[in-house]
């Protein structure tokens, strides 16, 4: 199977090259902090360096925001520059932001007042102007638009007018600018983000159009095809230190019967270029991807959070007390009911464990709010339990141990046998005793899957609080290999 080069709910990539120095950013939605940043040295390996909007006052959410959509990132001059739409502001324009280094930090946002939409995209033309293009919507649909910028105060320095409206499929959008040669190139995402997404590209001899399609357009997609990665696209193009090009894409890896669920969200995945006649033609096989490092354990140590640590609707773990040389304190329900901490989900097979060293803690395994499943403590027991469509739907329980308890949720393969019922996996929930998983309950896991819950994120597993307050000592989460079942 076809591996993401950023396995888990990272989609909509854009990436850029300082020297021999990649940098990739994707969306993150309602959760904080927004925008991961990624950085690798061979397109293959990445490591997060941090979140470009990482404080409040950058990124103001609520438990009810959308949130971040499609960044673009974009080195000129000297400076970073990120643009990206936080959706429940977007009456107030794109948002830009600024580093000089990618570790941060970045700088307070402006606005592009005057340009309601979503997917910006920032392009530099060889006099040095500065071009603001982005999805644009109306009765008639989508198309793409244009204006020239000052970004360094979000003025429009000209009227927005129309670029391209794509090939004719649904909803274009997505589009980024590159000059290769003498020519300038639009890509842009068409036919929705599910199964009939696709890359279709157009060129100019002007940044300013007009455009013209390739005739082999979609130059990518998987649809109606029985590729084990589907809903290929929101592409960005990058060009090498040696002169060849290489593409990021979002994709998912459904599973299951039909209509097939994908669960990890939409992650992101790479592919090589060829030029034919001064025209893209994407080489999904050229890079052998490998399944890279996705076991992460927290003892709650260090002075700052891991980055990869993100909450729904407001502060990475505000609701928590870190605790003098490590964990965490978790205060109790009814002081913060929505309170969640996690990490995205990578991996198709896995186990997560959380260690209570006293009082009470949950383990959530959380797609949204109305589709999760959790195994929680309480005084004298352990409970399973899951919500499915806001309903909450008690699933097992067992005594508690004197002594500290492990938590754990297990995703497995889905068992065999059972024909055009069959899902993505299936949720185990239960504890970890002398070292040996016991499963308390277990759920069939297209019930945390995006085609039931709907939205543009993935799972995201960790822990909040249950009905009295408790102390973490560790979190973890690690693949399951074939000899681990």
């Amino acid at each position: 199977m076809s591996l993401p080069i950023l396995p888990g709910f990272h989609p909509d990539p854009s990436i850029c090259r300082v020297g021999d120095d990649y940098y990739l950013v994707t969306s993150s939605f309602e959760y904080f902090p927004g925008v991961p940043i990624f950085h690798s040295t061979d397109l293959l390996n990445w490591t997060q360096i941090g979140n470009v909007l990482d404080r409040p006052s950058q990124l103001p959410l609520t438990a009810e925001s959308g949130g971040i959509f499609a960044p673009t990132l974009r080195f000129h001059d000297g400076l970073f520059w990120m643009i990206t739409t936080q959706i429940d502001r977007v009456a107030e324009g794109h948002l830009i932001v600024t580093a000089s280094d990618p570790r941060g930090p970045w700088s307070e946002p402006v606005f592009t007042t005057g340009t309601v939409g979503i997917d910006p995209d920032l392009a530099w033309d060889e006099n040095g102007a500065c071009h603001l293009s982005w999805t644009r919507y109306s009765p008639q649909g989508s198309e793409i638009v244009q204006a020239r910028l000052d970004p360094a105060s979000g003025a429009l320095l000209s009227e927005p007018r129309p670029l391209w409206a794509g090939t004719g499929l649904a909803h274009a959008e997505g589009p980024h600018l590159y000059r290769r040669g003498d020519w300038w190139y639009l890509l842009i995402a068409e036919g929705g983000t599910e199964r009939g997404h696709a890359v279709s590209i157009a060129r100019s001899r002007s940044i300013d159009g007009p455009f013209e399609s390739n005739p082999a357009n979609p130059i990518l997609s998987h649809r109606s095809t029985d590729h084990p990665v589907q809903n290929t696209g929101h592409a960005d193009l990058v060009e090498l230190p040696n002169g060849d090009w290489a593409m990021v894409y979002l994709g998912v890896r459904p599973r299951g019967m039909t209509p097939g669920f994908h669960v990890n969200g939409r992650e992101t995945f790479l592919a090589s270029i060829d030029w034919a006649e001064d025209w893209p033609v994407v080489d999904e096989s050229r890079y052998l991807v490998p399944p890279g490092v996705t076991d992460f354990v927290d003892l709650f140590e260090a002075a700052e959070p891991d980055p990869r640590w993100i909450s729904p609707g407001g502060p990475a773990g505000a609701f928590l007390t870190r605790g003098v040389g490590g964990g965490v304190t978790v205060p109790p329900l009814r002081e913060a009911p929505d309170g969640f901490l996690g990490v995205r989900t990578r991996d198709t097979r896995w186990q997560a464990e959380l260690t209570i060293t006293a009082g009470d803690a949950a383990l959530v395994l959380r797609l949204d709010a109305a589709h999760l499943v959790r195994v929680e403590t309480d005084a004298g027991c352990i409970r399973a339990s899951a919500r499915i469509g806001g309903l909450d739907i008690p699933l097992g329980q067992a005594e508690r141990p004197a002594e500290g308890v492990i938590l754990a949720i297990r995703a497995d393969d889905a068992p065999a046998g059972i024909g055009v019922r069959s899902g993505p996996d299936i949720l185990r929930l239960g504890v970890v005793r002398a070292g040996v998983f016991a499963e308390l309950a277990s759920l069939d896991g297209r019930y945390v899957s995006t085609e039931v819950a709907g939205g543009f994120t993935g799972r995201v597993i960790g822990f909040s609080a249950a009905e009295r307050g408790g102390t973490i000592s560790t979190f973890a989460t690690h693949r399951i290999e074939e000899d681990d079942a």
